[in-house]
Protein backbone atom coordinates (compact mmCIF):
# COMPACT_ATOMS: atom_id res chain seq x y z
CA UNK A 1 0.00 0.00 0.00
CA UNK A 2 0.89 3.86 -0.41
CA UNK A 3 1.97 5.81 2.12
CA UNK A 4 0.58 9.43 2.00
CA UNK A 5 3.89 11.04 1.77
CA UNK A 6 5.04 8.87 -1.57
CA UNK A 7 1.24 10.04 -3.19
CA UNK A 8 2.37 13.74 -1.83
CA UNK A 9 6.08 13.25 -3.54
CA UNK A 10 4.07 11.76 -7.04
CA UNK A 11 1.67 15.12 -7.01
CA UNK A 12 4.38 17.46 -7.08
CA UNK A 13 6.01 18.11 -10.47
CA UNK A 14 9.34 16.44 -11.28
CA UNK A 15 12.20 18.49 -11.82
CA UNK A 16 13.22 16.37 -14.87
CA UNK A 17 9.93 14.88 -16.93
CA UNK A 18 11.76 11.40 -16.90
CA UNK A 19 11.47 11.36 -13.18
CA UNK A 20 7.85 11.08 -13.20
CA UNK A 21 5.96 8.38 -11.34
CA UNK A 22 2.15 7.13 -12.35
CA UNK A 23 0.16 5.43 -9.88
CA UNK A 24 -3.10 4.52 -9.94
CA UNK A 25 -5.87 6.71 -8.81
CA UNK A 26 -7.73 4.87 -6.23
CA UNK A 27 -4.92 2.48 -4.93
CA UNK A 28 -1.53 4.56 -5.37
CA UNK A 29 -0.19 1.25 -7.12
CA UNK A 30 3.01 2.18 -8.65
CA UNK A 31 3.02 -0.89 -11.41
CA UNK A 32 0.59 -1.96 -14.02
CA UNK A 33 -0.83 1.40 -14.27
CA UNK A 34 -3.07 1.66 -17.64
CA UNK A 35 -2.38 5.42 -18.94
CA UNK A 36 -5.89 5.84 -20.67
CA UNK A 37 -7.70 5.10 -17.43
CA UNK A 38 -5.02 6.28 -14.70
CA UNK A 39 -5.99 2.76 -13.11
CA UNK A 40 -4.11 0.05 -11.69
CA UNK A 41 -4.73 -3.11 -14.16
CA UNK A 42 -5.84 -4.96 -10.92
CA UNK A 43 -8.72 -1.78 -10.58
CA UNK A 44 -9.65 -1.77 -14.23
CA UNK A 45 -10.44 -5.70 -14.09
CA UNK A 46 -12.61 -4.91 -11.16
CA UNK A 47 -14.31 -2.03 -12.02
CA UNK A 48 -14.66 -3.91 -16.02
CA UNK A 49 -16.47 -6.94 -13.72
CA UNK A 50 -19.10 -4.85 -12.08
CA UNK A 51 -19.91 -2.83 -15.26
CA UNK A 52 -18.77 0.56 -13.93
CA UNK A 53 -16.46 0.93 -17.58
CA UNK A 54 -18.73 1.73 -20.35
CA UNK A 55 -18.00 -0.16 -23.24
CA UNK A 56 -15.53 -2.31 -21.67
CA UNK A 57 -16.21 -6.42 -21.23
CA UNK A 58 -14.45 -9.30 -20.99
CA UNK A 59 -13.31 -10.79 -23.89
CA UNK A 60 -14.45 -13.97 -25.36
CA UNK A 61 -13.39 -15.97 -28.64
Amino acid sequence: MTTKAQMAKTRRPPKFSSRLVRRCELTGRARGVYRKFRISRIMLRKLALEGKIPGMRKASW
